[in-house]
């Protein structure tokens, strides 16, 4: 099992930033509605710089004049388990106070992904 969060952030627009633990670090999408909770539902997931594992337990404030300046705290965290990965999409079952189940994201174009909630069964 690896780890996620996801950082409730409220920088120049709020947003939701998920995380994975992956290859050593924490691969990162900026959500700008929040992941899904319920099944069908799709949410645009821009991926973002990877970074460092130290900061899945990071809440605070970004200072004014720094990149992603203000408030984050946890809004969700806990254990996944990755099921598929390939480079056009990564499925996996979340463990986590609010997002459970089994999620996938899926790569469009560019730097967008979608993140998806699966029916389960």
């Amino acid at each position: 099992m690896s780890r996620f969060v996801v950082h409730k952030h409220a920088a120049t627009h709020l947003h939701w930033d998920f995380r994975l633990e992956m290859d050593g670090v924490l691969k990162s999408w900026a959500v700008p509605k929040g992941p899904p909770v319920v099944p069908g539902v799709r949410r645009l997931a821009v991926q973002v710089e990877d970074h460092p594992l130290s900061y899945i337990d990071f809440e605070g404030v970004i200072p004014e004049g720094s990149y992603g300046a203000g408030p984050v705290e946890i809004w969700d965290e806990g254990d996944f388990e990755l099921v598929e990965r390939d480079d056009d999409s990564i499925t996996f079952d979340l463990s986590g106070k609010t997002l459970r189940g089994s999620y996938v994201l899926v790569h469009t174009t560019g730097k967008n992904w979608m993140l998806l909630k699966r029916k389960s069964g």
